[in-house]
């Protein structure tokens, strides 16, 4: 070549862009079609699940008063400890044990810049040359990508969606073997806007003792739910199988940007120290950035029960209230779509999983081409299924505005009957 590059001795990361798939991405790629269309019309965006777009969701003011406060005391300008600041330690702690049949401790608690980086830290830890991880399908694209670039296996088991998206036993067990680490849970889920039973996380945490596996149980959305299952933190079943719960601020109270989450262990038994897990979190933590100090004083002051006395009392409320009239909508307003398929009535989280019946429908060859295709010609964003694991499906969220909602179900209708085929 001429400018002589055949001679460096570096080049990309091929392992890293292979893995680059994500909500970020795929976002991106769908507004270019957006910005590219000839008949522009309002953005209904029903692809990131972010419910601060809409002004119906506003965070507590005790907790925009927690920053304020933090920032202008000047005590938290400091770098802060590797692990967290120990009072909002002590109180995430104490927040996550008031779902728990024992009391956590503060060294069970490792602050995180928000649920992403709790993956990035966890996977990393766990990774070895041999070593393998079961991941559900569909899932949180982040655990893939960030398997595949510290080199751990990925398995997927699979979730039921006639049966409620509950895990497939057969599948889970199927697919691990001796060199199996750990296994992935997240409830409430996303993307599939379900919440497990008491009954079958107990049964998956039995499997997971029988293949001697831990559960890294993402609880992001815990308690965002407005269905008949109440939320259940897989760490009340730490005595069958240690747990590592993924936890944070965002959805609950509706702060995403602030980039403010957790690790914590529940694992009465040792088992993390006695294997060296923990030690591995904290070399990891380490080599890493901290969160913002003044933001870890705000998951003291947020993030705990005593908050919600300050707070008032229809905050938690009036969200589930909204989520599960959205909800209610999607669902009903999903029925009249040719097409479109949605299995199970979402229950919890944000967002909801849809099949596409591609023998109703022509010119389209795959959910990608579906979203690109209704991006450029409806501005309406959804999230293909196969950045989530499932091919030919889609993740739609529902945390919008209501006239929002019904404004971009209306133009997904028109656009599958412009697609169908005649009979």
């Amino acid at each position: 070549m001429e400018d002589g590059s055949e001679k460096w001795n570096f080049q990309g990361n091929k392992k890293l862009n292979a893995s680059s798939i994500s909500v970020r991405g795929v976002y991106n790629m769908l507004m270019e079609r957006v910005n590219n269309s000839r008949d522009k019309k309002p953005l209904v965006p029903l692809c990131r699940v972010d419910p601060t777009e809409n002004p119906l969701f506003r965070t507590t003011p005790e907790a925009t008063d927690s920053v304020s406060t933090a920032v202008n005391s000047y005590n938290f300008n400091c770098y802060p400890p590797t692990v967290g600041l120990p009072d909002a330690k002590r109180a995430i702690a104490n927040y996550l044990s008031s779902d728990l049949p024992y009391q956590l401790s503060p060294e069970n608690v490792f602050l995180t810049i928000g649920g992403t980086q709790a993956i990035d830290i966890i996977l990393p830890a766990l990774a070895r040359s041999d070593a393998n991880i079961l991941l559900p399908r569909p899932g949180y694209p982040q655990y893939d990508s960030r398997a595949s670039c510290c080199l751990l296996e990925v398995r997927h088991f699979d979730l039921l969606p006639e049966r409620g998206w509950e895990v497939d036993l057969d599948s889970l067990e199927s697919q691990a073997d001796e060199n199996t680490v750990a296994m992935v849970l997240i409830n409430p889920s996303n993307p599939c806007g379900n919440v497990f039973t008491y009954q079958h996380l107990k049964r998956v945490a039995e499997i997971a003792r029988k293949l001697g596996i831990f559960v890294i149980s993402d609880e992001v959305y815990a308690h965002v739910t407005y269905g008949s299952n109440p939320f259940v933190p897989m760490g009340v079943f730490s005595s069958i199988v240690p747990v590592i719960t993924i936890g944070s601020l965002s959805k609950r109270w509706l702060v995403p940007g602030w980039r403010t989450g957790w690790i914590a262990t529940c694992d009465p038994h040792g088992i993390f120290q006695k294997t060296g897990v923990v030690k591995s979190i904290i070399s990891y933590l380490e080599i890493t950035t901290d969160p913002p100090t003044f933001l870890q004083l705000v998951s003291l002051q947020a993030a705990i029960p005593e908050i919600l006395g300050k707070t008032k009392d229809d905050f938690l409320s009036k969200n589930l209230n909204i989520l599960r009239e959205t909800a209610n909508i999607f669902y009903d307003l999903c029925k009249e779509i040719p097409c479109l398929t949605c299995p199970h009535k979402p229950e919890g989280a944000m967002c909801v999983m849809v099949e596409i019946n591609f023998s109703q429908i022509k010119d389209i060859v795959d959910d990608m081409d579906f979203c690109a295709k209704l991006a450029e010609e409806e501005s309406v964003l959804l999230l293909p299924g196969v950045t989530v694991g499932l091919k030919n499906w889609l993740r739609i969220s529902f945390a919008v505005d209501t006239s929002n909602l019904v404004e971009g179900l209306s133009r997904i209708k028109a656009f599958c009957l412009r697609y169908a085929k005649m009979p």
